[in-house]
């Protein structure tokens, strides 16, 4: 009898693809150890190598500019500074020197000793996930040593599904969504760089399967369906025909989506919310109208830091700003404060070696501390609102006092430009996150302070459960649908409203479409995502009758797990 076999993960990029499987196999970059006499030629054949890596990074990065972001783009200069690194080439060079070592042993044992020390560091996941990044750049260094090239992505001609054990940022800016129906990989979570990238290309994803590349064999027909998490391997007949009519609905779904493009953001019942745009640079507010953002939810400003060699000045990111708020033609920017330290350190700004920087030094914690680069920040801002409504809401806020220091410096900042200009800010929003336990569960007195809380779910939920969303090992306490959660969340929407404060959501949450009648229920104001899940979430939306939301919110809060409410919610929304 006929078997298919299934193979489950994590659906990270929706959508559903079927095609023969194209096995992502590295070539063999082993090597025979060997002493050498001219080790000046030898490490000469080393800077060659990492030259013609970084040129070729160079070109994918410029070929990729048309299909990812600015924030997608800036992993490839990432692994271009890697390839620079001088204390890297000169391990590398001393081991040449002194021990006679052939430039293939000495760029493994050091790109491996680098990848190592960053792998160990488990309780900083920024740090993890830039070990995964030197194994990138050191495979397509010692390739370019040994005169073997790396696999082609970009010359694929023809409809394939990816199956790799992991698919680093350089793959997936390659891929062409035209012949590239789908991809699987045994590692890996949604808030992955292969993820991310996926969702922008809509190429129809599955990571941290664990098994695909024991299942599948080159050429075999698999299916991803991106939107339960499922690959199927080998499908009979029946079993494609079946998908294949799921994919044109699918699809015939997406384009009604588009039709919302300036549809109100509505329930059935007539209540209004707003669906708003997480964005990290300037040049993504262009596709955040496209989708019919009704704002921005979220703009991450820590990238305005993270991608220059200094500190940027006022006026740098007065013009920043001002490009935002002017490209949303009068809907409102919520900009968050410079949200650096944990796994967002900078070259420029060195802080303090801390066992867990997650928990340390970073965000607000910064900003209160250093409240001449904290104005800086707060000016330009200020200033920016002359041209469209913007609001500012301050990250990883704890206390209390907290918050009203970081008011009392934005009273200065606004202070200092009124000078000048007066009246200019007087009409800013302040806010902030609500990230932090502590927050969550004080928040009403947080919300006498504040024009508006924005959930950072993401967060919230890692520190809720103690459990580091970047690591594999405890990724099933990621549980955006437990009961105790929701019932926080609920708490904080509740205290917002009751003190006249707007209650947002800009973590991944907010997006999820399973959350969303609970999130509609609570009476979440403002739902704020990645660009292309808006249009989804808003006819989505338009379904939804706040009543019946509200009842399954009185029945999820009354279930004893996550497996419970999210089998609840399925169950009322008709969905398998």
């Amino acid at each position: 009898m006929f078997m298919s076999q299934v193979v489950k993960g994590i659906a990270a990029s929706d959508g559903i693809g079927v095609a023969p499987a194209y096995l992502l196999v590295d070539p063999d970059l082993s090597y025979d150890k060997k002493k050498v006499d001219d080790t000046a030629a030898e490490y000469a054949r080393v800077e060659k190598a990492f030259q013609d890596s970084i040129s070729q990074l160079e070109t994918i990065k410029e070929n990729a500019k048309s299909r990812l972001g600015d924030e997608e783009l800036a992993v490839f200069d990432a692994h271009i500074a890697i390839l620079s690194d001088p204390e890297m080439l000169s391990q590398i060079k001393d081991d040449i020197e002194l021990n006679q070592t052939s430039a293939e042993e000495a760029v493994d044992k050091v790109t491996t000793n680098f990848s190592d020390m960053l792998a160990a560091m488990t309780d900083n996941a920024y740090m993890q996930e830039r070990a995964a990044d030197v194994k990138d750049v050191a495979k397509r260094a010692m390739s370019n040593l040994m005169g073997k090239e790396l696999p082609n992505i970009a010359g694929i001609d023809h409809p394939v599904v990816i199956v790799a054990h992991e698919i680093t940022p350089s793959d997936t800016s390659q891929m062409d969504a035209k012949y590239v129906k789908g991809m699987v990989t045994d590692l890996g979570g949604r808030t992955s760089h292969a993820a991310i990238m996926s969702r922008t290309l809509r190429i129809p994803a599955i990571v941290g399967s664990q098994e695909i590349t024991t299942t599948a064999k080159q050429g075999q027909t698999v299916i991803v369906d991106g939107l339960n998490g499922d690959a199927i391997v080998d499908p009979s007949e029946a079993e494609v025909k079946e998908y294949e009519d799921k994919a044109a609905a699918f699809e015939a779904e997406r384009a009604e989506w588009a039709k919302m493009v300036d549809a109100p953001s509505k329930s059935k019942d007539g209540k209004d919310f707003e669906i708003a745009a997480n964005i990290g640079t300037p040049d993504d507010v262009e596709d955040a109208m496209a989708q019919g953002a009704d704002g921005v939810g979220l703009f991450r400003s820590e990238f305005l830091y993270m991608s220059s060699d200094h500190f940027p000045s006022e006026e740098e990111q007065f013009k920043a700003y001002k490009v935002a708020v002017a490209g949303m033609d009068g809907k409102p920017v919520v900009v968050r404060t410079m949200d650096i330290g944990g796994d967002k350190p900078l070259d420029y700004m060195p802080l303090p070696e801390e066992l867990n920087p997650f928990l340390g030094y970073r965000a607000i914690r910064i900003c209160l501390e250093q409240p001449d680069m904290f104005k800086t920040q707060l000016r330009a801002l200020i200033r920016a609102s002359e041209f469209g409504p913007i609001e500012i809401m301050f990250p990883m806020i704890a206390t209390v006092a907290e918050l009203r220091a970081a008011k009392q410096i934005y009273e200065e900042a606004k202070a200092e430009v009124q000078a000048d200009h007066p009246s200019l800010g007087d009409n800013v929003k302040i806010g902030m996150m609500i990230e932090v336990p502590l927050a969550a569960v004080n928040a009403d007195a947080l919300a006498k302070e504040v024009d508006f809380f924005s959930i950072g779910t993401n967060d919230l939920i890692q520190y809720f459960f103690a459990a580091d969303r970047g690591n594999d090992a405890v990724s099933y306490l990621y549980q955006p649908l437990n009961p105790a959660l929701l019932s926080v969340i609920k708490h904080v929407i509740d205290a917002a409203h009751r003190h006249d404060a707007k209650a947002a959501m800009c973590g991944e949450m907010a997006g999820d479409q399973l959350a969303l009648p609970l999130l509609m229920g609570m009476g979440l104001d403002e739902y704020s995502m990645s660009a292309t899940s808006i249009l989804r979430t808003r006819s989505m939306m338009s379904k939804l009758d706040t009543t019946e939301c509200a009842k399954l919110v009185d029945d999820a809060l009354n279930l004893d797990t996550a497996e419970e409410v999210e089998a609840l919610v399925k169950e009322r929304l008709n969905l398998k």
